[in-house]
């Protein structure tokens, strides 16, 4: 993984690279090419996190679980990463990651907050108990004939089979039936297409739009608060991914109190089950 910003890297590596200050601590540049609406993606965010405890000197094994508190909006400029091991086992490990960037008075705040748990994949019995549902093939599913006006959204290549972005914003809630109502389905993958990773996988968790848009079919403010992700794959599975597209799912199981959860799936082509997330997503009425 990119420690630099050789102009001709992949966006995705310029915009998750990080310049080691002492162990544990790097610099980053918020990247105008993963910009949302107030701040970047929060996918690559996540992927900065986790690459932070991926370049660590320390680091034992693979990741297997990720979790980012968004604690405010990352803001154009340098931020500072420390990713600290809190305790090592002989086959797992567990790390704390901070964000910080500095506000307009000058004080050192706090932007992101992460753990993770790295370990050593044993070879034992498993199964996939949600596999991949039966949907056209990448190849077969037109590519949006739209210019999307987020950044963000111009780095990958979505091809939307359900679920999309409502057109018209009504306020009329969905009458489908309660397991379709906020169900969407995408194949994914970057653009321009890169051979898939830890981080680029911990990204595309995250290129779901919040579930209430569509089962509100309202535009209001939302945004993640938290988000968990749980890693299947093994090195194996990602090199026998490569660069080629992934499926997503995404669903809410509740809308209350102004939040709402986000389950998510991805697995790819060959139908091999590679992450799976969910999220917690604040929005206002």
């Amino acid at each position: 993984m990119n420690t630099a910003h050789p102009a001709d890297a992949h966006p995705f590596d310029q915009a998750i690279a990080l310049a080691p200050i002492e162990a544990g601590r790097y610099e980053g540049q918020a990247s105008d090419a993963y910009w949302n609406a107030v701040g970047p993606f929060g996918g690559i965010t996540a992927a900065t996190a986790l690459h932070a405890v991926l370049q660590h000197p320390d680091r034992l094994g693979q990741p297997v679980a990720l979790t980012v508190n968004y604690a405010a909006a990352v803001q154009r400029g340098p931020f500072v990463v420390t990713a600290r091991a809190l305790r090592t086992n002989r086959a797992s490990q567990h790390w704390s990651v901070e964000m910080m960037q500095h506000d307009a008075s000058g004080a050192a705040i706090v932007v992101t907050t992460a753990s993770a748990v790295t370990a050593l994949r044993r070879a034992t019995w498993g199964a996939n108990d949600t596999p991949m549902p039966q949907v056209p093939p990448s190849a077969a599913v037109e590519p949006p004939s739209w210019a999307a006006r987020i950044a963000w959204v111009r780095r990958y290549q979505l091809q939307q089979l359900d679920g999309p972005m409502p057109r018209e914003w009504d306020g009329l809630a969905s009458d489908a039936p309660p397991e379709l109502a906020s169900l969407s389905r995408v194949w994914m993958r970057d653009a321009p297409p890169r051979p898939l990773d830890w981080c680029a996988l911990a990204a595309m968790c995250d290129v779901f739009y919040p579930r209430v848009f569509l089962r509100r079919r309202r535009r209001v403010p939302a945004g993640t608060v938290s988000m968990t992700i749980h890693f299947h794959a093994d090195e194996t599975a990602l090199r026998a991914t490569g660069d080629g597209h992934l499926l997503g799912q995404a669903r809410a199981h509740g809308f209350a109190g102004g939040f709402h959860d986000q389950i998510a799936q991805v697995w790819n082509a060959a139908g091999t089950l590679l992450a799976t997330s969910s999220q917690l997503v604040y929005y206002k009425e």
